[in-house]
């Protein structure tokens, strides 16, 4: 015997198709085994969503194989002289170059740069044999370029390392299109922004170990299938977007599980969308050699959203 049941759920309408089957045992007892799957109804997008959605992946990709998919390196660096090049005795091992390009030294978190005679390299496209390295949070680190390679300083915590680009990267070349759930419109939602204060924070996990008190730009309350949610704002300036790292329930099979990075565009009056089918995987999903924030306890969501970019577990990185 079949029957069909239409109700509302705590997460909004569902339609649920229930099988109850009947089986006669000796003791004449009936069983009634009632298996119920439910089925959520997807709402489309329309065709001005659906062009907006294909540029924003096209954009996604491009900064994925300029940016991350090239990466080919991060090496931590070590008090005094920390010698690199292609030989297998340098204490930074380059996939191309000299055998042994130069040696760059740490002093407190201060870094320099010093190439051997005859290795072909520019630093900040000058011609010169030794400099020192600006890292990248002073938003303008020093590049040092030798062949398809590109080197610069990163700072982590009290960590200083050496990031290692290739240009020639197979990975960025051979790169496939991210995969993403089919597109909902159930989940793009508008919210309210309720600015911070300016002294609040939020501890940030990254994939280092590191924890990060971090401010925040504020909160955003909305109801997602009828249930009341709410996600913090890392960064961001209400009148351009704002900028979270959150986490859900399909994080456990189906989406990277440190999290998800999602933008938005501006806050006007108050109000804000929230649209989970943008919702993408932090570089650390692609290479090993990022250094990613993880989603923060306030936003892990206590509900599945199975909107935006999927993960592939069987080439996980972290």
């Amino acid at each position: 015997m079949q029957e069909r049941l239409s109700r509302r759920s705590a997460f909004g309408h569902r339609r649920i198709v229930c099988q109850i089957s009947r089986n006669r045992i000796p003791v004449l007892v009936v069983a009634i085994v009632i298996l119920c799957v439910p089925v959520l109804s997807i709402q489309p997008p329309d065709t001005a969503y659906l062009q907006s959605f294909e540029k924003w992946k096209s954009e996604l990709v491009d900064d994925l194989k300029q940016n991350w998919l090239v990466l080919a390196g991060l090496f931590w660096l070590k008090p005094g002289a920390n010698m690199f090049g292609s030989g297998s005795d340098n204490a930074i091992v380059l996939p191309s170059g000299p055998a042994h390009a130069g040696v760059f030294k740490l002093e407190g978190d201060a870094v320099s740069v010093e190439l051997e005679k005859g290795t072909q390299a520019k630093i900040d496209g000058q011609s010169v044999v030794q400099a020192k390295l600006q890292a990248d949070v002073t938003g303008k680190p020093t590049v040092i370029e030798m062949g398809s390679l590109r080197m610069y300083v990163i700072q982590r915590g009290s960590r200083v390392g050496i990031r290692l680009k290739d240009l020639n990267s197979e990975a960025a070349r051979n790169y496939a299109e991210p995969t993403f759930f089919p597109l909902d419109m159930t989940y793009r939602v508008t919210g309210t922004f309720v600015p911070s204060d300016g002294k609040k924070t939020v501890d940030v996990p990254n994939v280092l170990g590191d924890v990060t008190p971090t401010p925040i730009a504020g909160e955003v309350h909305f109801k997602l299938n009828g249930q009341d949610l709410t996600l913090t704002a890392l960064s961001g300036d209400p009148a351009k977007g704002l900028s979270f790292v959150m986490g859900d329930l399909t994080g456990k099979t189906e989406t990277y599980p440190g999290g998800r990075f999602l933008d938005t565009d501006p806050v006007v009056d108050g109000k804000v969308v929230v649209d989970f089918n943008r919702a993408y995987n932090p570089p650390c999903a692609v290479t090993p050699y990022a250094t990613c924030p993880l989603a923060p306890k306030e936003n892990r969501l206590p509900v599945a959203i199975s909107a935006g970019e999927k993960y592939d577990r069987a080439h996980a990185h972290h």
